[in-house]
């Protein structure tokens, strides 16, 4: 394996309280700072694109963020940073097809080499058991016998529809797994979606990996405080043949209500930019 050199930072805007990263991912990551909001989750979402704006090459077997980072040892870096924070991590139906099936939303999944690190600011956090595991599905389609529901590794919420209830509680579940039904018609709500993850894991910080269409639900509804993007030196194309989304899909905002963010940090690991961006969250309204 490679030796992961520390990030350089170009730019780091002062924003809240510097969290006690353990010095190995200090000395790799460098300062990492939220704004505290006491009783209110902090909503981060983190992405990884091309230079063309590419999220998903959506093709089977290339439709994960490895493809589009190249695999970069930083980008998983700094996701295990993110998940090692993060009291929950929601992903979308999509999202999950997309992984592997041995895939879990955590820190030391993402980047075992640090694995130590990463359980070592999880306990300065005060939070020693693994991030909440979030499924979201309108439909109920979700793959049951994936690692993530099977292996009671981590607690699992999955969120759904009332109507599509019945398709995920017609196996029996685990214990670890548990279920909130939401009265939708359409996409479910990101407002619900984040309070039934209160309900079940009262949290702090929320990270949101996805997919596009998730993404569009929660910047749609202000969902979301800040969005870490790390831009990949790749440019992927599109043809007429297949659909590559971007980082919001089934949503317009732009020229009537475009959505501006608010860089805050930039940081260089080799070719890769790691960008993050405050964003206007529900909580900034008056």
């Amino acid at each position: 394996m490679i030796a992961l050199t520390p990030l350089e930072t170009l730019v780091d805007i002062d924003r809240g309280t510097a969290l006690p990263l353990p010095p190995e991912l200090a000395a790799l990551y460098g300062r990492l700072q939220f704004p505290l909001h006491p009783g209110q989750p902090f909503v981060i979402s983190n992405f990884v694109t091309t230079l063309d704006g590419v999220v998903s090459l959506n093709v089977p077997g290339h439709a994960g963020g490895g493809d589009i980072s190249g695999r970069d040892q930083h980008d998983r870096m700094v996701m295990g940073v993110l998940r090692a924070v993060a009291d929950a991590v929601i992903v979308g139906a999509g999202t999950l097809r997309a992984a592997s099936p041995q895939h879990l939303w955590t820190a030391e999944y993402i980047y075992p080499p640090l694995t130590d690190a990463y359980k070592q600011l999880r306990a300065f956090l005060k939070k020693p058991d693994p991030p909440l595991n979030v499924i979201v599905s309108a439909r109920g389609a979700v793959d049951l016998k994936k690692r993530v529901f099977q292996s009671g590794e981590v607690p699992v919420l999955i969120v759904t529809t009332k109507n599509a209830e019945h398709r995920v509680r017609q196996d029996d579940l685990p214990p670890w797994v548990q279920v909130a039904a939401i009265e939708s018609a359409g996409p479910l709500d990101a407002r619900s979606i984040v309070e039934a993850v209160g309900h079940v894991r009262q949290s702090d910080a929320i990270l949101v990996e996805g997919g596009p269409h998730l993404m569009a639900d929660f910047l749609a509804q202000q969902c979301v405080d800040e969005l870490f993007l790390t831009l990949a030196p790749q440019i992927a194309g599109r043809d007429d043949l297949s659909e590559r989304p971007g980082l919001v899909a089934g949503k317009s905002f732009a020229p009537k209500h475009p959505l501006w963010g608010t860089l805050i940090e930039v940081k260089r690991g080799g070719s890769h930019l790691f960008l993050r961006y405050s964003l206007e969250s529900a909580r900034d309204q008056p």
